[in-house]
């Protein structure tokens, strides 16, 4: 079954680093042209997008984490990455990964869980 696998969530002190990875296991050659990002959701809160990384390489960020968190991707590893630093108990959510291509491609991780302790 293709799916995105996420990894490398955890808990870590206010302060801290982390860093998510997402593998996308699609066996066709498509993933440099999709569109990746992290989204996250805390409890009682809507999903929110945290930050995208575009077939070019061009980002965007949610307000809330610019200037803190990276995102990037490796095209031959079809792995994308969220590098998060300085991280503060808001940031503790369930991030989830998510690929999109124009109309015909909707995907989403399972989630890895991020806490944040002060």
């Amino acid at each position: 079954q293709v799916q995105l696998v996420e990894s490398g969530g955890g808990v870590v002190q206010a302060g801290g680093s982390l860093r998510l990875s997402c593998t996308d296991s699609d066996p066709t050659n498509t993933f440099s042209i999709n569109f990746m990002a992290w989204y996250r959701q805390a409890p009682g809160k809507q999903r929110e997008l945290v930050a995208g990384i575009a077939n070019n390489h061009n980002t965007n960020y949610g307000d809330s984490v610019e200037g803190r968190f990276t995102i990037s991707r490796d095209n031959r590893k079809k792995t994308v990455y969220l590098q998060m630093n300085n991280l503060n108990p808001e940031d503790t959510a369930v991030y989830y990964c998510h690929a999109r291509r124009g109309t015909v491609l909707n995907r989403w991780g399972q989630g890895t869980q991020v806490t944040v302790s002060s």
